[in-house]
């Protein structure tokens, strides 16, 4: 077990996190090192695997952290919404979290706009960064602070090894994380199409709630809500109703 344990490291960094590259090199059983690595990891077949992750199609087969990885099994919501958002949009994300966070660990993408203001309204509970980088990345870098915070006595988790840049292929690929973790999804504010709507997809597919904020009839660049409430997500007009999640 061990010696697979060693090989998947190798696999990932080698690969970059590369799912389907780390499936082919487990499966041809190629040749592998033993190496020394500077940051905590879990792969699929340690026990302290989540089980969360396994019911994904594509479970990560390697999970680098910085932080408290016990979290990873307590009662999470996402939380999720657009980077470039409204103020309105803030303010409604310190509403949702507030409400929920004495009772839920709250998950999401450590981006900037919804995803940070989430996350630091829950360091005085609990809170969870998924990111589409290498583990040592801060990105985005306005950040920083937030980075630093949570990887002393919270969680932040990827599945790409130290390095690795954050790619745009890599961040839809992270939110089936962010959806498999979480109990249910809340998308406080989304454009019609972004990266928050992969996020539900992959909701959808694990059967997860998803609840949506309503957004103004006027307003007609945040339209991504309106629109997964037409068809058919759950109608959030009252923090109270998060009660019933």
């Amino acid at each position: 077990m061990n010696h697979l344990r060693e090989a998947i490291l190798y696999y990932s960094i080698q690969s970059m996190g590369d799912w389907s590259k780390i499936a082919k090199a487990i499966h041809n059983k190629e040749t592998f090192k033993t190496i020394e690595y500077p940051f905590p990891y879990i792969t699929i077949i340690d026990k302290e695997y989540p089980e969360a992750f396994k019911k994904l199609r594509y479970p990560p087969w390697i999970l680098f952290y910085q932080g408290n990885l016990s979290l990873l099994n307590q009662e999470s919501i996402g939380i999720v919404g657009s980077r470039q958002c409204s103020n309105q949009a803030l303010i409604n994300t310190k509403r949702v979290v507030n409400h929920i966070k004495a009772k839920y660990c709250v998950v999401s993408g450590l981006a900037k706009g919804v995803d940070a203001m989430a996350h630091q309204c829950a360091l005085d509970c609990y809170t969870i960064g998924i990111i589409g980088c290498g583990i040592d990345r801060i990105y985005p870098k306005c950040n920083e602070s937030l980075f630093a915070q949570m990887k002393e006595k919270q969680l932040i988790v990827s599945e790409y090894p130290m390095g690795v840049p954050p790619y745009a292929k890599n961040f839809p690929w992270r939110n089936r994380l962010i959806a498999a973790c979480s109990k249910a999804l809340v998308v406080i504010e989304a454009k019609e199409k972004s990266g928050t709507m992969l996020t539900v997809n992959e909701c959808l597919e694990l059967s997860i709630p998803v609840y949506c904020l309503p957004t103004a009839f006027e307003n007609r660049e945040y339209l991504g809500c309106n629109s997964l409430i037409y068809n058919g997500a759950y109608i959030l007009f009252d923090e109270k109703m998060l009660d019933d999640i």
